[in-house]
């Protein structure tokens, strides 16, 4: 009687075993099923990447050199759509509140991480209401003098200021842009007391550089490389942490003493909305390596000045996260008031 009721408890404890790992195996199955059911449902319609900046610019011509070949690669059509206005809020608010189910992508920058600091008040939160995809691509910011200045290289430049306080004006467009910024960083890291006079827009800096209201100018190299290329103004370094690819002989600004730590690129990248299944975040961020990693793409986006780089979500959240807090340094150093 006592050997029959050990070998019945022990048959009930193995039964019983037999259906936790049966139960166990039909969730595992059912969550596995779930994720393959989001990656081959996705993309089920054509995406839209909304762009907070105006047709033509840098911005604008990555999202859709990149929504071109990502639309080749899914087989669904990739629409840009530009949301300009207001630093990014728009577009940034629309994209926020879309369904997240992938098709809908925001175009990020450099002024995601600024408005982060910058606005008293957002409708959204840029850490926590999207889910990054990759990084797209970095592009220069050049710092160019007149072309009859007698600062002749970057040093001499940073030097004289350094020797004369008060004497320089740096030029760059509107307070809290990202140019505005970067010179911010450069004087406050180059110990440089000097005046930052902000314009409306790059047209009115650099013919404030040309008649000689400002000795330099920080501005996104690609718009200045025809004004080089004319010897209108001379380019002096550049910002980044690599010299630039087509033009090897200009330095940066980290390569001068005490500024190694010094290093500024724009940057533009893909984020979905909070809550998107990361299965499709994930397909979404290999598509986007995969079209960069195209020669063709690479070749492409040089051409307007962008160095071609992806990233995984959890780089790209780095990335963010790291921009937020040292641009809310300087924000907060230089005095600049919020908006």
């Amino acid at each position: 009687m006592i050997v029959a009721a050990l070998f019945s408890t022990e048959t009930e404890m193995n039964m019983q075993k037999r259906r936790d790992f049966l139960a166990w195996g039909a969730l595992g199955l059912s969550a596995w099923t779930g994720v393959a059911s989001a990656q081959s449902a996705f993309p089920s319609k054509p995406l839209r990447i909304v762009v907070p900046f105006g047709a033509g610019g840098v911005a604008d011509l990555t999202a859709r050199a990149v929504g071109q070949k990502l639309s080749e690669q899914i087989g669904q059509a990739v629409v840009i759509d530009n949301r300009p206005g207001a630093g990014g809020v728009v577009a940034g608010e629309l994209v926020a509140k879309a369904e997240p189910d992938g098709h809908t992508l925001l175009l990020m920058s450099n002024g995601t991480a600024v408005s982060a600091a910058l606005f008293k008040r957002l409708p959204f939160n840029p850490r926590t209401d999207f889910a990054p995809v990759s990084l797209l691509g970095l592009f220069d910011m050049a710092v160019v003098v007149p072309e009859n200045s007698p600062h002749k290289t970057l040093a001499d430049l940073i030097a004289f200021g350094r020797a004369n306080p008060g004497r320089l004006n740096i030029g760059t467009i509107n307070i809290g842009s990202t140019q505005h910024l970067a010179a911010e960083l450069l004087r406050i890291q180059a110990n440089l007391i000097a005046q930052i006079v902000p314009y409306n827009g790059t047209p009115a800096v650099i013919n404030a550089l040309r008649g000689g209201q400002v000795d330099f100018v920080v501005e996104i190299l690609g718009p200045l490389k025809p004004q080089i290329a004319a010897n209108a103004v001379r380019l002096l370094g550049v910002m980044g942490e690599q010299r630039p690819r087509d033009l090897p002989q200009v330095p940066v600004v980290r390569e001068l003493p005490g500024l190694s730590n010094f290093n500024v690129s724009s940057w533009n990248a893909l984020a979905t909305p909070a809550g998107t299944p990361k299965a499709v975040v994930d397909r979404l961020s290999a598509e986007v390596a995969k079209a960069l990693a195209d020669p063709e793409m690479v070749r492409k986006m040089a051409g307007f000045n962008v160095q071609a780089r992806s990233s995984t979500p959890a780089q790209l959240g780095q990335w963010l996260d790291r921009d937020i807090v040292r641009w809310s340094e300087v924000i907060q150093r230089a005095g600049i008031p919020q908006q």
